[in-house]
């Protein structure tokens, strides 16, 4: 989980809008996801892991959220083969670290 304060700086950072969709690289627990979609369109998050993706999905199902859509596969390939079929965003978050930023991604905005 990243520190709340990590979390509200990159939040700031993408400057979200009501109109905005959001691509999120690791939904991990759903908190971060949570409050993208509290502000966002819509939000399409891509974790690696099952269980967490699973579990996450559940808890923000169950709270409410309607506009997130989830993906189970690896992140650094983006959106590919996934319902909303969205082949660019407005905004991408990545939860993890990287060497360089994968083009997969790039080529998404």
């Amino acid at each position: 989980i990243s520190q709340p304060a990590m979390i509200a700086l990159m939040l700031c950072e993408l400057r979200l809008s009501s109109e905005d969709t959001v691509l999120e690289i690791g939904t991990g627990s759903g908190y971060q996801t949570a409050l993208l979609a509290s502000i966002a369109k819509e939000v399409c998050s891509v974790e690696l892991l099952d269980t967490l993706s699973l579990r996450a999905q559940k808890t923000l199902r169950t709270a409410g959220f309607r506009n997130i859509f989830f993906r189970i596969g690896d992140g650094w390939q983006g959106w590919q083969q996934a319902y909303p079929p969205y082949s660019e965003f407005s905004k991408i978050v990545v939860s993890a670290a990287a060497e360089e930023v994968p083009a997969r991604l790039c080529e998404q905005l």
